[in-house]
């Protein structure tokens, strides 16, 4: 059997088209179809990747008098790749879905935490409010951290639906028949409401400034007007930072099952760096946040850690993806 005959067999046993193997190798259709129409040969850099893919020897696929397939014995450290099927991929993007809008308007709750604290503290400087700082203090506190708990649950309770599938995250596999046609498919149809729901985001994330810089025009002195409009800003702000957020967690399931964009197979070796650098950096903040907040009892200004660990974030991750990958 020469080696066009033994690809189209494996081909088909796997259960693939011409398609799903180009996507596999990262060519096109016909190159696959001039290889098993025996028009053309793939270089020996391919062939090795054939051999990986089905699991067979190079013998078997370079020597014609091998008819029976010789199948790669496993080391007993390596581990099969997960295959991905038509029904596991839609009820990923199903549970992706369904939890990207509870995501979302979690990460507006914790943007939108430090409100309530500001106007306190602004009210508190007004004698006619008739509020003690140590009062607005004390409840701002309690709603802030109430709305943070009730973020926290929400990104606990989401996550727990989406664990199941968190080797997407990290770990090679390959998607059986179908499935890259259809994720691909079903990212063509949502690519205008991605593009949409970006283009609000942006928008509003801009706008969010607007109330803030036109109560200095107005009346610099009011600190109680800046704080409310600045407060404004928050809200927008959250607003627009939540269709990021929805669109965003959406766009990303597309791009985990095909395996592009940030889940490429090179960038899922940096995932577990930047998953600890992540964590550490956070961690630093909150630390420096209370440090400051509980010395200086600064409570009104000391949001302002966030701001500028949120700014500073995208540098670090920067910094991270240009260390080099340590190859097991």
């Amino acid at each position: 059997m020469i080696f066009a005959d033994k690809l189209m067999q494996l081909r088909k046993k796997s259960g693939w088209s011409q398609e799903e193997l180009a996507e596999q190798m990262g060519i096109t259709r016909q190159s696959v179809s001039k290889w098993e129409s025996a028009q053309s040969i793939p270089d020996l850099e391919k062939i090795i990747r054939l051999s990986e893919l089905f699991g067979v020897s190079l013998d078997y696929l370079l020597k014609d008098e091998l008819e029976e397939e010789e199948n790669l014995m496993l080391s007993e450290e390596a581990v099969p790749i997960k295959r991905v099927s038509m029904e596991e991929a839609n009820k990923f993007l199903s549970v992706k879905a369904a939890t990207a809008k509870a995501i979302a308007n979690a990460v507006f709750l914790c943007i939108i935490s430090p409100v309530c604290l500001l106007l306190l503290g602004a009210m508190s400087e007004n004698e006619k409010f008739g509020l003690s700082s140590n009062a607005a203090g004390g409840i701002g506190m309690v709603v802030l951290l109430a709305i943070v708990a009730a973020a926290v649950s929400i990104f606990i309770s989401n996550g727990s639906k989406t664990a199941p599938f968190s080797y997407l995250d990290t770990e090679d596999f390959e998607t059986e028949y179908g499935v890259s046609g259809m994720v691909t498919e079903r990212r063509d149809k949502y690519k205008d409401i991605h593009t949409r729901y970006n283009i609000i985001g942006a928008s509003l994330c801009i706008a969010a400034l607007i109330p803030f810089f036109m109560s200095i025009i107005f009346d610099e002195n009011n600190v109680l007007l800046l704080v409310a409009t600045l407060s404004a800003g928050f809200l927008i702000a959250g607003i627009g930072v939540n269709f990021f957020v929805r669109t965003g967690i959406v766009w990303g399931s597309f791009e985990k099952l095909l395996q592009e964009g940030d889940y490429t197979k090179s960038k899922k070796k940096r995932r577990p760096m930047a998953s600890v650098v992540a964590t550490v950096y956070w961690m630093a903040a909150t630390a420096i946040f209370l440090a400051y907040s509980l010395a200086t009892d600064n409570w009104e200004y000391s949001w302002i850690v966030w701001v500028v660990a949120g700014v500073l974030y995208p540098a670090v991750l920067a910094i991270v993806n240009l260390l080099p990958v340590k190859e097991k």
